[in-house]
């Protein structure tokens, strides 16, 4: 059985709708914090727990025969990181050790992680490769890097196998709509345009309009969230299989600005789009894209998703939830 930490949430969800439809079986551990009960499926047993809490812990693998783990479970927003260090230290790092040493007293020995191209930080080379230097530029991207060293220390240690996936921009959702992007802020491009696109968000700031890019708004590589889910379970089969562990990034090596996702979702809503632009953010680069050559290589993975799939799946998903609401 198929532990995922973080189940109820964006990619988590996802994943475990893959993993279903692959035919494994699925436990879901969350504590429903930035996850939702909405978005769990059916078929997954489902643990709530909290990875701060030891006892927690025991009480999940003690109940389910777990052989495998893939880990969503971390605080992701950077300008928060940044305003909150303590929290990002305190969730994504001691409670990832909290989770290894309970998989470790279990005998459960791969873990494939959902890691981030935040680890890198500012660009020295484009498209970013897996040689790029490991440099990251705030607490989030810290400490995902030190939850990758801690792995590396385990599997060297105890044995354990890991798979660390670095991945650019998710977005998009499950083509039949079931389930989508849903945070509580909402950071992200993409369901920030669609929410202005449904008149629901006022304002729309596109921080930037004067970097080297092709019209001045920041570039950056945008994955379907079900690639990633595919990439993830690929990656649990490799470990299977094989001894080795993984660092890959996962990206589509393709780069759209701000104003071209702002251009295309005007397109297929067939609505228009205000938006103010503003100035920079401080830390944001002009360009983001990936290399994911070794994935393709070791897992046969590549992207099978357009921007317009992404932008089309995502707006179906936000006018379902919006109808439903209403």
């Amino acid at each position: 059985m198929i532990a995922v930490v973080g189940g109820a949430g964006y990619i988590g969800s996802h994943a475990v709708k893959h993993l279903i439809e692959k035919g494994e079986r699925v436990v879901v551990f969350d504590n429903l914090s930035n996850g939702h009960r909405e978005l769990l499926h059916p078929k997954a047993a489902f643990f709530q727990g909290d990875l701060a809490s030891r006892s927690n812990l025991e009480a999940f693998f003690d109940q389910y025969e777990v052989d495998s783990v893939i880990h969503f479970a971390a605080f992701a927003y950077v300008g928060e990181s940044v305003k909150q260090p303590a929290k990002y230290y305190r969730n994504n790092m001691a409670n990832t050790l909290n989770l290894l040493d309970a998989m470790l007293k279990h005998e459960v020995e791969s873990i494939v992680f959902s890691s981030t191209c935040a680890t890198y930080g500012n660009p020295v080379k484009l498209p970013i490769d897996e040689t790029h230097p490991q440099q990251p530029i705030n607490p989030y991207g810290r400490t995902k890097l030190m939850m990758e060293h801690m792995m590396e220390d385990y599997a060297s240690a105890y044995g354990m196998r890991i798979a660390a996936l670095r991945y650019f921009n998710a977005a998009g959702a499950d083509l039949e709509g079931e389930i989508g992007e849903w945070h509580e802020p909402e950071t992200h491009l993409i369901p920030l345009v669609l929410e202005a696109a449904r008149g629901i968000k006022d304002e729309l700031l596109i921080f930037g309009h004067d970097f080297d890019t092709k019209d001045g708004t920041c570039v950056r590589d945008y994955i379907h969230v079900m690639d990633l889910a595919d990439a993830h379970y690929r990656a649990l089969i490799y470990l299977r299989e094989n001894s080795e562990n993984l660092k890959l990034n996962l990206a589509n090596g393709e780069g759209y600005s701000n104003l071209e996702i702002i251009q295309m979702t005007e397109r297929i809503t067939g609505r228009k789009i205000n938006y103010t632009l503003t100035g920079r953010r401080e830390g944001d680069p002009a360009i983001l894209i990936g290399s994911a050559a070794q994935a393709e290589k070791l897992l046969g993975w590549k992207p099978n998703y357009t921007l317009e799939q992404i932008i089309e799946s995502a707006w179906n998903w936000h006018v379902k939830k919006w109808e439903e609401k209403v």
